[in-house]
């Protein structure tokens, strides 16, 4: 029934509202973020059954996927503007989403750079340092990937599977998943690997590394964010950005992009969204189109 009510809002802005096509397209693309997050409980919620705390738990959803409070005012307008026309014509008896608010936040998010930031970032990196393509790599994975810092000290060769065009990584309570990586990562790592890697002298506990520093050892967290650190303030960009930043980054820009929410969350590994289960597995082809689709490196 959510496609019979989205349809009608639809036509709904259209005609009678006089909305551009591109207020629409927004405003349903919010719609459908609330239907997805709906549709992943134990058991789907219809429209009739929305309430506001859970209208909040999808926003608090958003807050830790990473996006900014222009992005969550922007969906929580879409959202009022569905219910109010679902209460408008009679569809429901209540409106649940006439209390909604941001919700407030405990701690400072994470700052969310731009792709042109990111970019910024590895033009800094300098190429003719027998590491720079190692740490080009790595900012390139994080981004890409969304990995935690954890996952990307711990990845290995061995799990790089670029012929499907995933990596496996192991996350918390040591989790694996798979990951879509983009060609852009993906010639990075296999630069890294095949040109650079093979001068480092290497530990014998750390052949199957990827990620190494110069006398051979595993990189340890300390030492990513000390290459994020130094190559942020060459870039010149005054934010706070860490390794997780770009994590965030990978989120937000996905989910900006129109990504299905399932398939963020299963790309970053989360299991749960506060203290509800949402999961459903997905297929591994579904998560790769994602990327592809949505997210900016997919694109090139």
């Amino acid at each position: 029934m959510w496609k019979t009510y989205i349809n009608e809002f639809e036509a709904h802005l259209l005609l009678e509202k006089g909305l551009s096509t591109n207020t629409i397209e927004a405003y349903l693309r919010d719609v459908s973020k609330l239907e997805q997050f709906c549709s992943l409980a134990d058991k789907p919620v219809s429209i009739k059954n929305v309430d506001l705390d859970l209208l909040r738990s999808f926003l608090i959803l958003l807050l830790e996927l990473g996006l900014e409070a222009n992005s969550q005012a922007r969906i929580i307008s879409g959202i009022k503007a569905f219910f109010k026309f679902l209460l408008l014509e009679n569809y429901i008896e209540v409106n649940p989403a006439a209390l909604l608010e941001a919700p407030r936040i405990a701690r400072k998010l994470p700052d969310v750079l731009a792709l042109t930031e990111i970019d910024a970032i590895i033009a800094c990196i300098d190429l003719s340092d027998l590491l720079g393509h190692r740490n080009r790599a790595i900012i390139e994975t994080l981004y890409s990937c969304g990995l935690r810092v954890s996952e990307l000290i711990n990845l290995k060769i061995s799990n790089l599977f670029f012929n499907e065009g995933y990596i496996r990584v192991t996350g918390k309570g040591d989790k694996e998943r798979l990951i879509p990586v983009s060609s852009r990562a993906k010639t990075d790592m296999v630069n890294y690997i095949k040109h650079y890697r093979i001068w480092n002298p290497k530990y014998k506990e750390s052949e199957d590394v990827l990620f190494l520093n110069r006398r051979g050892g595993q990189l340890t967290r300390v030492m990513i964010f000390t290459i994020i650190k130094d190559l942020t303030s060459l870039a010149k960009i005054n934010k706070t950005v860490s390794p997780h930043t770009f994590r965030h980054s990978f989120a937000t820009h996905l989910v900006e992009g129109g990504a299905d929410l399932r398939a963020v969350q299963e790309m970053l590994g989360h299991e749960s969204i506060t203290t509800t289960e949402i999961y459903t597995h997905l297929d591994s082809e579904y998560l790769r189109s994602a990327i592809i689709e949505f997210h900016p490196r997919g694109k090139i």
